[in-house]
C-alpha cells in the first residue's frame, strides 16, 4: 500500500483555487475550537437561507448571551464566516463548504499526527487505481487512515461507500491496517438515516458525525 498526490485536472485547479481562500482556513480554524451548538449554527447560516446575524442570535441565544466575552466573540466571528459563505452563491457555496469540512478534519487529525496530507490517492499492487482521491488522509505507517469528507448526509451514496471498502479490504489482503470513515458535517441521525437507504456492504466504515467531530483528534471513529 503507498500514497500518491492526485493528478491535477481541471477540476482541480478550481477547487484548488477555493481551498485556498482565506475564508475557509479562517472558518475551519473557527469551527475546530467550537462546540456543538456553535457548529449546528455554523451548519445551518451556511446553507444561505437567512443572512440577517440578528435572525441567528435569536434562535441560538445561549450563543449570544454575553455571559462569556470570549465565547460570545467566537460565537460572533463563526456566524460572520458562516454567513460569508452563505454570501457566496449556491454553486460556490457547496464548494466552499466542501472546503471547509475538508479543511477542518485536516486540522483535527493535525492534533495527533504530523502525518496528515490531502487529496491523494491510495495505490495497491496489482489493484487498479481510484480515480478520485481520499480528501484526508494519515499516512502513518502501520496505522494509516482515510478520510471522505461530506458537507450534509445526502452525500453520503454507493460510490463512496465501496470506495473506502475496496480501500479497506485491499490493505487487509496486503497486511496493511487502514481505517476508513466517513466525516459529514451533519446530524449523526440523519447520517444514519442516509446510511440505513445504502445496500452496499459498510462493515468496517466509520462514521464521524457533527457531534463528534473532536474525536478525529482523539483518534476514535465511530462505527457506521
Amino acid at each position: 500500500m503507498r500514497f500518491q498526490d492526485a493528478a491535477p485536472d481541471a477540476r482541480h485547479v478550481v477547487y484548488a483555487g477555493i481551498q485556498a481562500d482565506p475564508l475557509v482556513a479562517r472558518a475551519a480554524g473557527l469551527l475546530a475550537e467550537a462546540t456543538t451548538g456553535e457548529r449546528l449554527m455554523a451548519r445551518a447560516a451556511m446553507n444561505g437561507e437567512r443572512r440577517d446575524p440578528a435572525v441567528w442570535r435569536a434562535m441560538f441565544p445561549t450563543l449570544f448571551d454575553g455571559h462569556d466575552r470570549v465565547l460570545t466573540a467566537r460565537a460572533e466571528a463563526i456566524l460572520a464566516a458562516s454567513l460569508e459563505v452563505a454570501d457566496r452563491g449556491e454553486q460556490a457555496r457547496s464548494q466552499y463548504r466542501g472546503a471547509i469540512v475538508e479543511s477542518l478534519a485536516e486540522a483535527l487529525l493535525e492534533r495527533r499526527s504530523t502525518a496528515v496530507r490531502r487529496e491523494r490517492r491510495i495505490l495497491f499492487d496489482g489493484v487498479r487505481a481510484e480515480i478520485h482521491p481520499y480528501d484526508v488522509t494519515v499516512e502513518t505507517e502501520g496505522a494509516a487512515e482515510a478520510y471522505d469528507c461530506k458537507w450534509g448526509a445526502r452525500g453520503i451514496n454507493a460510490d463512496v461507500l465501496d470506495q473506502l471498502d475496496d480501500a479497506r479490504t485491499h490493505a487487509t489482503a496486503e497486511g496493511e491496517r487502514l481505517g476508513v470513515a466517513l466525516v459529514v458535517f451533519d446530524a449523526r441521525r440523519s447520517c444514519l438515516v442516509r446510511l440505513a437507504r445504502q445496500t452496499v456492504r459498510r462493515e468496517g466504515i466509520g462514521l464521524v458525525s457533527l457531534e463528534t467531530l473532536d474525536r478525529l483528534a482523539a483518534g476514535r471513529r465511530s462505527g457506521g
